[in-house]
């Protein structure tokens, strides 16, 4: 095998597992079925969250998985950021019962910061796009 080959199959497989805020969000408004899981804690959760998300701690994910998530719905996870790898946890356990799971590099962090839709216990929150992470007059990075 050559490195070429090597290296479209490595990163192959990570546009499978894996996806980001943006593309998320285009999934979204796109219509397409999928399950946006946030894996934080309650207290993360009441802080702030990706519009649209359902909230399922990682530690509660064998237990809680078919009544909160209908089966066969593909899921994407995330946690708070690229410091973080709760998500990858969280999107093991989601294939260990025997989901479709990609998770969101990015996590939270990016999700606001690129000025996506969030909300809180109190309603919708506003954020301007960080411009270190996101075009500030554009939709996307057209990447």
């Amino acid at each position: 095998m050559t490195n070429t080959t090597e290296a479209s199959r490595h990163f192959a497989a990570k546009l499978r597992f894996e996806t980001d805020p943006s593309d998320v969000r285009a999934a979204q408004e796109a219509g397409e079925r999928f399950a946006l899981i946030d894996t934080r804690g309650e207290a993360a959760w009441r802080q702030g969250r990706a519009i649209g998300a359902i909230h399922l701690p990682t530690a509660e994910i064998a237990e809680r998985v078919a009544r909160v998530v209908e089966p066969g719905t593909p899921v994407v996870v995330y946690c708070w950021g690229p410091g973080c790898n709760g998500s990858t946890k969280a999107a093991l356990a989601f294939s260990l019962q025997g989901y479709e799971v990609r998770e969101m590099i990015g996590g939270f962090e990016y999700w606001a910061r690129e000025g996506l839709p969030v909300e809180d216990d109190h309603g919708d929150v506003t954020r301007a796009a960080d411009p270190l992470t996101a075009p500030v007059d554009g939709v996307s990075c057209a990447c």
